[in-house]
C-alpha cells in the first residue's frame, strides 16, 4: 500500500460503487470488511455512483446480494440530480437515452419516445442502446430546442469482461453536433457531491471521496474542497494516474486498506 497521509478531522465518507466496492457482479476484496468498519467506528458514508444503468432500488438489491448492509436512502445516483434539476427548472419532458431499468428513478417526469419536443434530452451510460437511430433521436430533439442533461461523463469504465465505454464520448459527440454544452449533473458536478454532504450534515473538508476515477472521483471531490483516495481497483490505470495532474491524498491498493488510516 502507498499512502500519503493520515486521517485528521475526517467525520464521514463518499464512496464509489463501481470499481471501488464491487466489480460487475464481485465484491471486491475487503470492501465489505471496510464498510463494516465505518459503521463501527462510526463515521456515516454515502455512497455516489455514477453508474446509470440500475435504478436506485436495483442497486441497492445488487448490493445486498452480494452481501453490503447499505440501505437505499445511503445511495445517491445521477438520476436523482437530474430529476431534482428538472423539477426545479419547471420542466418535465424528456427524452432518455439509457439502458437497463434506470427509467424507473424517472417515473415523476415524462419520458417521451418518439417527439422530439422535449424539455431535456438525459443520456447516461446506454450500452448497445447506443445506434445511429437513437443517437440521431437525440440529436434531433436538441437541434429542435431541448438541452442535454449527461448523467455523467465518464470515458470508461470496468466492466465484468474489461474496460468499457461509458456515457462521455457520446455525451461529446452530441455536444459536437449541436453546440450545445451538456449540464452534468453526476460526479463530477459540485452539486452531486452537494446533495451526498447535505444529507450526511457534513461539510466538504470534513469528508473524504474514495474512489478508483482519479479524474472524475478525485479530481471532482477537490473541486469541491474534498480530500480524495484513490484506490488501484476497478479503472485504475497506472500510466494514466502518473500522466495526471491531479494528486489524491492517498492512494491505496483497495478500499479495504482503509483500515491502516483509521485507527
Amino acid at each position: 500500500m502507498e499512502t500519503v497521509m493520515t486521517l485528521g478531522n475526517v467525520n464521514g465518507f463518499l464512496i464509489d460503487i463501481d470499481g471501488v466496492l464491487t466489480t460487475g457482479d464481485t465484491a471486491i476484496a475487503g470492501a465489505r470488511g471496510a464498510i463494516e468498519l465505518l459503521k463501527t467506528q462510526g463515521f456515516p458514508f454515502r455512497c455516489v455512483s455514477n453508474s446509470t444503468r440500475k435504478c436506485r432500488a436495483t442497486l441497492a438489491a445488487r448490493l445486498d446480494n452480494l452481501g453490503f448492509d447499505i440501505p437505499k436512502n445511503a445511495l445517491f445516483t445521477p438520476p436523482l440530480a437530474a430529476v431534482k434539476y428538472m423539477k426545479e427548472s419547471g420542466k418535465h419532458r424528456a427524452c432518455l437515452l439509457t439502458t437497463g431499468d434506470v427509467d424507473r428513478d424517472f417515473e415523476s417526469i415524462s419520458i417521451e419516445t418518439d417527439s422530439t419536443a422535449v424539455d431535456y434530452v438525459i443520456i447516461g451510460d446506454a450500452g448497445d442502446r447506443v445506434t445511429y437511430a437513437s443517437m440521431n433521436q437525440a440529436f434531433r430533439c436538441v437541434m429542435e430546442g431541448a438541452d442535454i442533461i449527461a448523467l455523467e461523463k465518464d470515458r470508461y469504465w470496468m466492466a465484468s469482461e474489461g474496460l468499457s465505454l461509458s456515457a462521455g464520448p457520446f455525451v461529446e459527440a452530441l455536444e459536437y453536433a449541436t453546440g450545445k454544452t451538456a449540464i452534468v449533473v453526476g460526479k463530477p458536478s459540485k452539486e452531486f457531491f452537494s446533495l451526498a454532504l447535505g444529507d450526511m450534515g457534513l461539510s466538504a473538508k470534513e469528508t473524504v471521496m474514495i474512489g478508483d476515477d482519479i479524474f472524475t472521483d478525485i479530481g471532482g471531490a477537490q473541486a469541491s474542497g474534498i480530500r480524495g483516495i484513490l484506490v488501484k481497483t476497478g479503472k485504475f490505470r497506472e500510466d494514466v494516474f502518473e500522466k495526471s495532474t491531479i494528486r489524491p491524498a492517498a492512494v491505496l491498493n483497495t478500499v479495504g486498506d482503509i483500515q491502516d488510516l483509521i485507527k
